[in-house]
């Protein structure tokens, strides 16, 4: 992925995320307080962690244990199995900071060693991602109480759509600057 692409595509992402937070509230309220215990989020978010952590191991080169992937890809699934038995609670919230890890991967490698300093607005906001991923992932209950505290007033959920809309256009421009 390019950076121009990546940069794009997630001003687009926090573009849209910032038109439900402030034109669709009652919808995305409702969304979000379901989504720490949903089992069709669970599902999704799961499946698509499973998929993509797979396909890195799957690709792994011989320097990152690459003889091994075969050991370390039933490893994984043997792990990612027992947390549907073992820990059921916010596991859908546990997934996304996955996807977050995971995506955030690709975004990284698409600004690694590029010239252009706005390159910096996008590899900001991935590792502000990251730090929000570890702390989901270690405490995803945490998720459920910003939630309930993000729409305690009616002025937060919009404050917050609008800092991420303003900031998915910074990184709009940012992307045509390179």
């Amino acid at each position: 992925m390019s950076l121009f692409s990546a940069t794009l595509l997630t001003g687009a992402f926090l573009i849209i995320a910032s038109i439900f937070l402030v034109f669709k509230e009652a919808a995305t309220e409702t969304a979000l307080k379901a989504f720490p215990r949903s089992k069709g989020a669970m599902l999704l978010f799961m499946t698509v962690a499973i998929v993509c952590f797979s396909m890195r191991i799957y690709n792994l080169s011989a320097s990152d244990f690459g003889d091994y992937k075969e050991i370390l890809l039933l490893i994984f699934l043997g792990i990612t199995l027992a947390s549907f038995y073992f820990v059921p609670d916010f596991l859908g919230v546990r997934a996304l900071a996955g996807c977050i890890l995971l995506s955030a991967d690709v975004l990284l490698d698409a600004a690694y060693l590029q010239d252009p300093s706005s390159r910096l607005f996008l590899v900001s906001f991935v590792y502000l991602m990251i730090v929000i991923a570890f702390i989901l992932g270690g405490s995803p209950y945490l998720m459920r109480n910003a939630i309930q505290w993000l729409y305690k007033s009616s002025l937060r959920n919009k404050r917050l759509g609008y800092a991420l809309g303003a900031y998915g256009l910074i990184l709009t421009v940012a992307a045509f600057t390179y």
